[in-house]
Formats: C-alpha cells, sequence, structure tokens
C-alpha cells in the first residue's frame, strides 16, 4: 500500500468536502438540574457559570438552570452556592443537534472556614485517593491522538502506563500486570474492555466501548475505594453520560476500524436510552496490511435511567461483544505468515454484561444497589496444517465463565464525616474442556482434561473520611475483607483484612502533601482455579492456592499553580505476595497475560513474591484559550522471584515511559492534536533450539519453545512514536457533520520483537528433517531466525454524522 498517496487523498478528500458544504452557524442549549448529592433535594439560587467565561446564571426554586446560544463543543461549568463547596464540573459535549441534560451534584461545605479559603479545582479530588487519581475527560477520549476513540489508548498517555505492542490494548500499570486491573460503569463491574480478550487477563487489540455513552472516566493506580476489590494494579470507573432526552437523535460514526449507530430517545415523562450497535471492517485493514488473520466484531451497548421522584433512581446497562476470527487465504507466503497460521489456533468469543443499579435517598445519605451478571464464552479450536481431520486434532477449547454479582453500599455526610461502607456477593460458574497435543519433561503428551466449577464469593467494606484545621488536613481510612468458597485456604475474611489510610495536607494554598498505604487482594483467575488433571483433580486447590495481595505505599507532591493546571511528583512502591508460580515454565504468572488466548490454565503454587516501585511526574493544563496538555514521565522497576527464590525483571519492567500530549481548537471548529510516546524496551525470553528443533516438540505446538533458565535476560530496544491527529466539525440546520484525519506512528518507526525460531523450507514448502534416518523421537527440524517488528504508518480518515 502507498500510504504516502493515501493520505493525499484523504487530504484532497477533506479539502473538496470542505469547499461544497453550505455550513449553517447553529447553537446548542445546555440544560440541567443541580441537587444536594446526599439528600438529592434541589439546590435554588446557585451560580452557574460557565468555566473561564462571564456567561452565568442561577438556579430556579427547583434547582433547575437553561443556557441557550452555546456554541457547539466541551465546556465546563463552575458552580457554587452558600453552604456548599464549590465545584468546577468534567467536560460536558454541546450539540446543536440535541439538547445537553446533565444532573450536577455538589457537597455540604464545612461550617468554619476562618483561616483557609478552598478553592475548587477543574482536576479530580477524592478524601479517600488523594494519590494515584487521573480524571480523563471527554474531550480528551473524543480527540486524543493516535486513539481512534478507543479509551485503552487514551489511557496510555497517563503516568504509569504502559503498553506492550502497537497492536495490543494490553495495560501495565505501574510494573504489575494486565490481569491486575478491574473496570466498573456506573458501579458495575465489566470483566474487560476489550474484544479478543485474553481469558485470565484483561487485554485484547480493540475496545468494546463507545465512547458516546461516557462522561468521564476515574483512574486509580493506588488508593482503591474499598467498594471496589479484586485489583492489585488499577481500577477504572467509567461514567456515562446523564440520558434525559426530549426527542430522538442518532449519531452514526465511521471509525478506524469500525461502523456504529448511536440513538438517544425518551422512553417516558421519566426514563431516557442511550443504545448503540457497531460493526468492525478490521478485517478489511488487516488484508491491506498483509496479515495472516482476518478479524471482525460486533458489539452492542445501552443504558436506561428513569427517575422515579427526588428519592429513588434506578438505571440498566447492557455491554456485548461476538468476536469472530478466521484466516486470510490472500496472505502473502512468507515466512512469516507461514509460521502464524501454523501455529495460531481459530479463536471466536462472545460475552456480555446486564446490570441494574438503584439507588435511594434519605435525609442526609443514600443507599445503592447494584445487580449484574457476567458472561464470557471462549472457543478455540487448531488442526495440524489447518487440516480439518479428526486425526489432525491438536487444540479443541471451550470454556464458559460465568459471575452473578450484588453489591450494597451506604453514603452518609453526618457532621462533615463522609461514611461509606457496605457488602458484596457473588455466585461463581465456570467451566472448562480442553484437549491438547503438548510436550512435557522430554515426551509428547496430552491435556485432556474436563473441568466444572461453582463457588461463592463475599465481601464487607467500610470508609471514613474527615477533615480537621479548617479543611487544611484531610484523612481517611478504610478496610475491606473478602472471602470464597472455594477452598479452606479463602474461605475466612479474616485471612484477607485489607486496610488503607490516606493523607492530604495543604502546605500553601496551592500546594499539597499526599500520601497513602495500602494491602490489597485479588482472587486467582478462574482458569487457575478450575484447572484440573487428567484424573479430574483440582491441582491448584490441592497446592493450597489463595488470594493474591499487593502492599501499596505511596507519596506525593501537588502543586496547583491557577485555576487550570495541575503538578504532581509521585513515588510508589508495592510489594507482591502469595502470586501464583507455574510449576512448568517456573516462572511467576505475573509476567504472562500479555497475549492472545489463555492464561492461568497451568499447575501453579501460592510461593511467588514481587515488588515494583519508582515514580512519577505529571503536568496537566487546560486553558480558556483552546490548549489541552499532559506531559507525564514514569520510572518503574517491576521484579518477581524465580524458582531459587531471586528477583529477576518480570514481563512489564519499562523502566521508562514518557508520554506528551497537545490538544488545540482552533477557529471555526477545527482542532489539531499530537501525542508522542517514548517506552522503554521490555525484557524477553530468548528461544530453547535444542528443544524447539525436535520433531516431536515441535509437531505439538508448531512454535519455538523458550528457555527459562534464562528467563527476561534479554531485553528489547527502546520504542517511540509520534500520532497526529486534524479535527474539523459542520453544524448544518438539522445535522452536525464532523470528521478526522488520525496518523498514527508518522515517521514510521519500527518496533523490534523478541527473536523467533521458525521451520527452515524446501522449494515445495516442506519442513526440512536434518536427521531423518534417526529415531523418530531424536529427528530435528531446520531452523532459522525470524527477527520480526511491528509498527507502520497507519493514517485512517472518521466521519461523524449526528441528527
Amino acid at each position: 500500500m502507498n500510504w504516502s498517496q493515501l493520505i493525499k487523498n484523504l487530504l484532497l478528500l477533506a479539502f473538496l468536502h470542505l469547499s461544497v458544504v453550505n455550513i449553517n452557524a447553529q447553537t446548542g442549549v445546555l440544560k440541567g438540574q443541580v441537587r444536594d448529592a446526599y439528600t438529592n433535594k434541589p439546590i435554588p439560587f446557585a451560580s452557574v457559570v460557565i468555566f473561564n467565561t462571564t456567561t452565568g446564571t442561577m438556579t430556579d426554586t427547583l434547582g433547575r438552570f437553561e443556557f441557550r446560544d452555546l456554541d457547539p463543543g466541551f465546556i465546563r461549568l463552575q458552580l457554587s452556592s452558600l453552604g456548599y463547596n464549590s465545584l468546577i464540573t468534567e467536560e460536558y459535549n454541546i450539540s446543536q443537534v440535541r439538547n445537553t441534560s446533565v444532573q450536577i451534584k455538589l457537597e455540604s461545605a464545612t461550617e468554619s472556614l476562618e483561616e483557609i479559603r478552598i478553592t475548587a479545582s477543574p482536576y479530580a479530588v477524592r478524601p479517600e485517593a488523594p494519590v494515584s487519581l487521573r480524571r480523563i475527560g471527554i474531550d480528551q477520549i473524543e480527540k486524543s491522538a493516535g486513539a481512534n476513540r478507543d479509551i485503552s489508548k487514551v489511557l496510555q498517555s497517563f503516568p504509569g502506563v504502559g503498553s506492550a505492542s502497537t497492536f495490543r490494548n494490553d495495560l501495565f500499570v505501574r510494573g504489575g500486570g494486565p490481569s491486575e486491573n478491574r473496570f466498573f460503569i456506573d458501579g458495575i463491574e465489566i470483566p474487560n474492555i476489550n474484544h479478543f480478550a485474553t481469558q485470565g487477563a484483561t487485554g485484547g487489540p480493540v475496545g468494546i466501548l463507545n465512547v458516546d455513552f461516557i462522561r468521564e472516566v476515574d483512574f486509580y493506580s493506588s488508593a482503591f475505594p474499598a467498594g471496589k476489590g479484586n485489583a492489585l494494579s488499577s481500577v477504572f470507573e467509567f461514567k456515562q453520560i446523564d440520558v434525559d432526552v426530549d426527542k430522538p437523535t442518532f449519531k452514526g460514526t465511521l471509525g478506524a476500524s469500525e461502523i456504529s449507530l448511536t440513538t438517544l430517545a425518551p422512553l417516558s415523562e421519566k426514563t431516557g436510552l442511550i443504545a448503540s450497535v457497531r460493526r468492525s471492517y478490521l478485517q478489511f485493514l488487516f488484508a491491506a496490511l498483509d496479515l495472516p488473520f482476518l478479524p471482525t466484531f460486533t458489539d452492542f451497548q445501552f443504558k436506561t435511567e428513569t427517575r422515579i421522584d427526588d428519592r429513588n433512581e434506578i438505571s440498566f446497562l447492557g455491554i456485548g461483544a461476538i468476536d469472530v476470527f478466521e484466516f486470510n487465504d490472500g496472505a502473502s507466503p512468507t515466512d512469516e505468515n507461514k509460521y502464524i497460521i501454523g501455529y495460531l489456533p481459530v479463536n471466536n468469543q462472545w460475552n456480555y454484561t446486564l446490570g441494574t443499579s438503584y439507588k435511594h435517598y434519605f435525609e442526609n445519605s443514600y443507599l445503592s444497589m447494584f445487580l449484574s451478571r457476567n458472561h464470557l464464552n471462549n472457543e478455540a479450536i487448531k488442526y495440524d496444517d489447518n487440516i480439518e481431520e479428526p486425526e489432525n486434532l491438536n487444540l479443541n477449547y471451550i470454556s464458559d465463565e460465568i459471575e452473578n454479582k450484588f453489591r450494597t453500599e451506604y453514603t452518609a455526610r453526618p457532621n462533615q464525616w463522609t461514611l461509606n461502607f457496605g457488602a458484596g456477593a457473588e455466585y461463581i460458574n465456570y467451566y472448562n474442556r480442553t484437549y491438547n497435543r503438548t510436550f512435557i519433561d522430554g515426551q509428547p503428551s496430552e491435556i485432556n482434561y474436563k473441568s466444572e466449577l461453582d463457588f461463592v464469593k463475599w465481601s464487607v467494606f467500610g470508609s471514613v473520611s474527615h477533615p480537621f484545621f479548617d479543611n487544611r488536613l484531610t484523612l481517611s481510612g478504610g478496610v475491606r475483607m473478602d472471602a470464597n468458597s472455594y477452598s479452606s485456604q479463602m474461605n475466612n475474611l479474616l485471612d484477607q483484612l485489607s486496610p488503607r489510610a490516606s493523607l492530604s495536607y495543604m502546605i500553601l494554598p496551592e500546594f499539597y502533601f499526599n500520601a497513602n498505604v495500602g494491602r490489597y487482594y485479588q482472587n486467582p483467575s478462574y482458569t487457575t482455579m478450575g484447572y484440573r488433571n487428567t484424573e479430574g483433580d483440582l491441582v491448584n486447590k490441592q497446592n493450597g492456592l489463595t488470594y493474591i495481595s499487593s502492599d501499596h505505599f505511596v507519596a506525593g507532591l501537588e502543586l496547583r499553580p491557577n485555576d487550570h493546571s495541575r503538578m504532581t511528583l509521585e513515588g510508589f512502591y508495592k510489594l507482591y505476595d502469595k502470586y501464583p508460580f507455574s510449576v512448568k515454565d517456573s516462572i511467576s504468572m505475573a509476567s504472562k497475560g500479555g497475549d492472545f488466548g489463555v492464561v492461568g490454565d497451568e499447575e501453579v503454587t501460592s510461593t511467588s513474591k514481587g515488588k515494583a516501585y519508582g515514580f512519577e511526574a505529571l503536568y496537566r493544563t487546560k486553558t480558556n484559550k483552546g490548549l489541552n496538555m499532559i506531559a507525564a514521565y514514569t520510572y518503574v522497576r517491576s521484579e518477581f522471584t524465580d524458582y531459587k527464590g531471586d528477583y529477576i525483571a518480570s514481563a512489564w519492567d519499562s523502566r521508562h515511559l514518557f508520554t506528551v500530549t497537545v490538544n488545540q481548537t482552533l477557529k471555526r471548529n477545527w482542532s489539531v492534536g499530537m501525542k508522542w510516546r517514548y517506552v522503554g524496551g521490555l525484557p524477553y525470553t530468548p528461544y530453547d533450539e535444542d528443544k524447539s528443533s525436535l520433531k516431536v516438540a515441535w509437531d505439538a505446538q508448531f512454535r519455538q519453545y523458550l528457555d527459562y533458565s534464562q528467563y527476561n535476560t534479554k531485553r528489547l530496544e527502546d520504542f517511540h512514536q509520534l500520532d497526529l491527529r486534524v479535527d474539523k466539525t459542520y453544524n448544518l440546520k438539522r445535522m452536525t457533520l464532523g470528521f478526522y484525519i488520525d496518523i498514527q506512528n508518522v515517521y514510521n518507526n519500527q518496533s523490534a520483537q523478541a527473536p523467533e525460531l521458525i521451520q527452515q523450507l524446501d522449494d515445495n514448502g516442506e519442513s526440512i528433517v536434518v536427521n531423518p534416518d534417526a529415531p523418530l523421537n531424536q529427528q530435528r527440524y531446520a531452523m532459522q531466525e525470524l527477527n520480526g517488528t511491528s509498527g507502520t504508518v497507519l493514517p485512517t480518515i472518521g466521519l461523524l454524522i449526528e441528527f
């Protein structure tokens, strides 16, 4: 493909489009209501000002306000009212096609502020998380260069977030693996936010979530809320838009990898709906890039929101995906493509999450209840030479993971004490049917087992926070306990006692010292808990499998030099204990999970220890002249014990991460953006040529074996990449038309991959056996090294139509 010619054609198309469209200036409407965060009562006569402007209004006796004749685009509101803390909201996307409706909650203020006057911050501030919390607004998600409206790629702009390759959305945060992250949408947990998910971890090549639903994202890299458990490295809270709409609207999007249709519609006077369906055309992009496999996905998402009355609210949501995989028969017959087709199984998945949340307000508190169901079905099959005959069957895998969850939380604020406590219960059903030819202990072998597992989880949690010394000092403490019925090693709540504490001290009105310490627990993956040997024994249960723990120590300084900028410097130290350790490979499972397929379905012992430590520096600014910039640097070390108990680099030990992301809004609805990202080279394990060349060994998995005696002794070269983006929006009489051009990896930098060992083939494409007269178990293939790279200039054009 001639990329330079394609870029020229895209720019020409944009210019021609600009010259022929008849533009009519249109304006938008923002309507909202301001309520007390704990009583839900309307707040009358509150001041509501568009941030960094002189345009403002007051709420009426029912807390309602309205702005008309607003220019379409992103705005924030600044609110203040007697007896309440001032607030600067997240961004709202003003559309000239539909009215934007918002619900805003204010918290009551401390009764006496004699010495210190606290000003509102445009960045997230939480008493329980004064460190390690970043808020990501919809403006960053919509227009981040190189992300193509994929939230996982947007997250890479923030400190502590590493990524393993250019074509996957694995997130490893502060040296922790991709299995250590948890995701919540409006309080309901979803297991994975990516298509073609790695079972037992959280990564995949492309995101599931439609950003048209998202209002903001809170990203915790430590100091997790007590109500959000089962995480070791990060918690993500996705908050969806309010769906109080007065007329149906539609939005069509043609993105980098998919086409989507989203609708907002009123269902009744008190109920609104947002729903979407997306269909990918990744197969065409992969075919154009001459890749040997063609993935296709379909996903859906919906949310309804009903405000029954001033004391009761209920919402329903659903997210689902169908992922289909097939080989590319038209791929070039290169050595690399033949190698990939030779070992790669056909993998198909489907999954969904359905949930409901209910909130009831009392006089000065509220009760929240969450009920949900997650279901993942994962199938993989592989035949020798891809010839579908029974005698050629190499892998046949099918698995179901089903979670039924209930959680309730009570939140109150008596006399400036903020209290939150609750409990949760889950019923888990896991099924696995596995047949796999393999090579173990120098002999061909078969793994053939069926596993069914049912057990219950339960948890209790609570937290409290309070300001002291006229708000100069804020203290917060919490505790969580988890247990399950899987085994006696896991069924005692006190064995998973998880305390945490935070403080924030104002040195000067714009200068803070913040700190947090906490212990966190995570359940091992269901693939590990449900693994059985050929006799049907739960091997890992017999080995004393238990919860993984991680102790976090974080401290830092925060400077707020003005009302649109923030600078932070944080140091962190994490200590891991009882991490599953692979019996087969003699390495910690902490380093697995960054590839396709399944992770954790093997024998382990809960004996590995680990540590991750380093520091982060962050500068963020959003000016009233349309500049939005993030500069983030992280130094991180990540190490886990080997079979001798020595600490060695984990697969996520990238050491240096540096990202600069800039977006600038221009006149006439143009905007430009760039992202430059530098990632330190990750360690890798060299291949075992002696074992890999054995014919019986190679024919078991059709790819190389790694030399785990040299685990992570090699390191890839550092990688850097520049992405650029241009956006333009046309506000027509009855619709909004937008397009963007996004160019990833502008200067075509190639990321080196770990060398791989592949077979040498003769002129007929047949494998070469170097000693055909030797006994079968001693015959060897002729091998050669494959040095691959990833990364290419990837220009895409996106089109958005709202009507």
